[in-house]
């Protein structure tokens, strides 16, 4: 059987760290879309698709987010594999019809978040488990019809609707990005990012590698549901 062929919406302005981390993670063909730079497929022939983490906001009136959100939104209702990540994920929850407001202060660092339910993203992980988290804005209403399995005391931390996965949390992340992504927060005080500093350790990673599971079970289910070869139009799309 081919490997899967997803596309990869890059959200981030800076897109080295974000396309090695997901390249890293995630064993399938990328095909990869520079959003803010106004790169977005030009058809549906993909398995799946994986939208990444971004400095801006799903609620930024600006000409990229609006045409990535007309994007993600055809694929959707046409039936394709989602996974958000941050950003991503409140994308995906604001086209679905949920709500995403600014936050009252910055969760960043390693935390821990809980399941809430069973769902199989998140398969083979603790009922707690650990993972590192950036964003100051949030999904405070998930999207209507949709079940949330995941969330901390900052809130929603993941949610599913249909074949629509989407996580808060950053479960690509390696110890230089967490550490690179913490010294560029100008908004924190020197304190704080001391201190989230201090908690980019060894062991507070290779805890937080448990969460690269769910790249996997995504994965399993892109396989699952994607129509055999012979029903599927050739893809077209380079990048």
């Amino acid at each position: 059987m081919t490997r899967p062929r997803l596309a990869l919406l890059n959200a981030a302005h800076a897109a080295e760290d974000t396309r090695r981390n997901f390249r890293r993670e995630i064993d399938a063909d990328l095909v990869e879309y520079h959003c803010p730079s106004g790169e977005l497929p030009e058809d549906l022939t993909f398995d799946g698709c994986v939208v990444t983490g971004s400095r801006a906001s799903v609620y930024w009136d600006e000409p990229w987010i609006g045409r990535l959100k007309e994007w993600v939104g055809d694929a959707v209702a046409a039936g394709m594999p989602f996974l958000g990540v941050c950003y991503g994920h409140q994308l995906l929850a604001n086209v679905l019809g949920g709500r995403v407001e600014p936050m009252d202060e910055y969760e960043i660092g390693y935390r821990t978040v809980e399941q809430d339910g069973e769902n199989r993203l998140l398969d083979g992980l603790d009922d707690d488990f650990t993972v590192f988290t950036t964003h100051s804005d949030r999904v405070s209403e998930a999207p209507p019809g949709a079940t949330v399995f995941a969330r901390n005391d900052y809130g929603i931390h993941g949610f599913r609707k249909g074949r629509v996965f989407a996580v808060q949390f950053h479960p690509e992340y390696d110890m230089s990005t967490a550490r690179t992504v913490t010294e560029g927060k100008d908004e924190l005080s020197d304190e704080r990012i001391a201190t989230v500093l201090d908690g980019v350790t060894e062991e507070n990673y290779r805890a937080a590698c448990e969460a690269k599971r769910l790249f996997e079970n995504f994965l399993q289910f892109v396989e699952e549901v994607r129509p055999p070869v012979d029903e599927r139009s050739s893809p077209d799309a380079t990048n």
